[in-house]
């Protein structure tokens, strides 16, 4: 797959040699208190490394998981991932590494995301679900178009304890591919 290039980032995919890099991320407990699993190894990290390099090269890929990095830098910076959720659906993830946070990566890559989502690959609906206190990725779905739909409660067991999610979702007619002038950053 060709890379998908937005204005602010580049989404490739996943190679061998981003270990370290995705191991800066995953690895980093700043981060993964975000997400839906907890910190990794360099042994599970190198584990799942593979499995997204073996996926990525199936004929029937069951998910597209990419590398986020700068336009000016090919390291991974991130990942975004569309994972299938039903009939012409997907679900939406991302992470950036902490020493890239606040510089609009995640909204630009999430954008890049949902352009690919609604074009290549011709999906209606894309849902992304995300814990109430993580205020910075409530706002990118927002200024993304999103539409709150609800709350799922114990939904991830991650650091020890069940976390809610809280579940936006926008649909094909209602992305037009640039948030509205007054929510950009």
């Amino acid at each position: 797959m060709d890379p998908l290039i937005g204005e602010r980032c580049r989404l490739r995919e996943v190679r061998l040699d981003d270990l370290d890099d995705y191991l800066a991320i995953t690895g980093d407990d700043r981060v993964t208190s975000w997400l839906s699993f907890d910190s990794y190894t360099r042994d599970s990290a190198a584990r799942s490394v593979r499995s997204i390099v073996d996926r990525s090269a199936r004929e029937d890929r069951p998910d597209h998981l990419l590398a986020v990095t700068r336009l000016d830098d090919d390291r991974m910076i991130g990942f975004a991932r569309l994972g299938p959720t039903g009939v012409q659906a997907a679900h939406l993830g991302y992470a950036i590494g902490f020493d890239h946070w606040g510089r609009g990566f995640a909204t630009d890559a999430a954008r890049t995301m949902l352009r690919f989502a609604f074009t290549d690959l011709a999906l209606h609906r894309v849902s992304a679900a995300i814990g109430p206190e993580n205020l910075a990725s409530v706002a990118v779905v927002k200024r993304l178009g999103f539409t709150h739909e609800g709350r799922i409660r114990h939904h991830v067991f991650t650091n020890g304890a069940w976390r809610d999610s809280l579940l936006y979702s926008i649909l094909e007619p209602e992305w037009s591919g640039k948030p509205p002038a007054d929510l950009q950053s």
